[in-house]
């Protein structure tokens, strides 16, 4: 008689969790290389057959798994889906912005905009949710602002691409928070909204010298394609980590990916990296390690809190 397998215990769920998130950032920290494939076709084309092929594989995914009702659920709720409309065009401008970084060769502002990413998301989390930041905290923020106007004076200008990036993730992020969709039907409606923008410019590109994907290598073809699973497979590990660990535990994860950026540009694409993007780094690190430590140690003590209630 064949015996049943064992149930998953908290400890393999949390493992396989954080296997699962750890994989999901680090394929989006490994994304500079899928898209330094595609230089030569424009940003706004990439862009166009990212949204396409998303909507395609994530429609192919809803059906699959039998989430019809879960998506009808999200299309009849108004507020969702204005929601997931901001969300949609804050999205896929992030990621207009990530493909132009990459195309001209500035993957080291695209991967310090997501080290501060964190820290606007916990401004935006006190402007908005009433969320108080402790000494330690404010301290972070101011380390990292520090970091961000050295940078930006050593560049004559604001470091826009790394502000965008920071600003517009970290408002999705929050949309999302406040959002009632799934991952899957949320990127599904989000995708939807770019879809007609990107038909209508694909459309458009036909007529005025042709797409690359109709005229290119099967090469180019081949990658504009995977631009759907590269859009939506490490959004589905993170979905499934993130149900999985704790949320200081993911939180902490999340460096992964800019970690991953920092090092492609600067080893794999040789992107300058002085002394004064190294004292920028440098304080931003600093300033995230003292917000990281201090997240876990207030986590740890409301722990305590709570356990100490439990017994009482």
């Amino acid at each position: 008689m064949q015996e049943k397998p064992a149930p998953s215990t908290p400890s393999s769920e949390a493992a396989l969790g954080a296997a699962s998130a750890g994989l999901g950032y680090l394929l989006w920290g490994l994304s500079v290389i899928f898209y330094k494939q595609l230089m030569d076709v424009p940003p706004f084309e990439v862009l166009a057959h990212r949204s396409v092929w998303s909507v395609v594989l994530t429609l192919l995914l809803i059906f699959a798994l039998s989430r019809r009702a879960a998506l009808m659920a999200v299309l009849r709720d108004r507020r969702t889906m204005l929601t997931l409309l901001g969300t949609g065009l804050l999205i896929g401008s992030n990621w207009f912005v990530f493909i132009y970084s990459i195309n001209e060769a500035r993957i080291v502002e695209t991967s310090l905009g997501y080290y501060i990413n964190p820290l606007v998301s916990v401004l935006l989390g006190v402007a908005f949710l009433g969320e108080r930041l402790s000494r330690a905290q404010i301290f972070a923020v101011v380390l990292a602002a520090i970091g961000v106007a050295i940078f930006a004076f050593d560049l004559g200008q604001l470091p826009w691409i790394s502000l965008y990036l920071a600003a517009s993730f970290a408002a999705y992020g929050y949309l999302r928070k406040v959002s009632r969709a799934t991952p899957l039907e949320g990127l599904f409606v989000e995708v939807l909204v770019l879809l007609p923008l990107a038909l209508a410019y694909l459309w458009w590109l036909s007529g005025h010298g042709g797409t690359s994907f109709g005229g290119g290598s099967w090469f180019t073809w081949t990658f504009l394609v995977l631009t759907g699973p590269m859009t939506a497979v490490p959004l589905f590990l993170f979905a499934f980590g993130a149900q999985r660990i704790r949320l200081a535990t993911l939180g902490l994860m999340q460096y992964l990916a800019p970690t991953t950026q920092f090092l492609v540009a600067v080893f794999l694409y040789g992107e300058p990296l002085g002394s004064v993007q190294l004292m920028t780094f440098g304080l931003i690190w600093f300033g995230l390690g003292i917000f990281s430590f201090e997240t876990w140690r207030s986590e740890r003590s409301l722990r305590r809190m709570a356990a100490l209630a439990n017994r009482g």
